[in-house]
């Protein structure tokens, strides 16, 4: 099973993003999204990528089922 995790954007630099979630920054990369995300963006990230761009209403909806689920704290 994979799971991918809505992050935020804090920074880009060219292919190269900062997100968090919870606290935790991460660097991931932009090249297979098709849209151009910017920062304050919410991104789904799998395995250090961005695969597409959600509206923040539907990342923050996801954190909280996450949370409900596995009991831990993400926003």
């Amino acid at each position: 099973m994979c799971l991918a995790i809505p992050m935020e954007i804090l920074r880009i630099d060219g292919q190269d993003a900062e997100v968090q979630v919870g606290g935790v920054r991460q660097m991931i990369r932009l090249d297979v999204i098709s849209e151009d995300p910017e920062v304050g963006d919410y991104v789904i990230v799998h395995a250090g990528f961005a695969l597409n761009r959600i509206d923040k209403e539907e990342a923050l909806a996801t954190l909280k089922l996450f949370e409900e689920g596995l009991n831990i704290e993400l926003t």
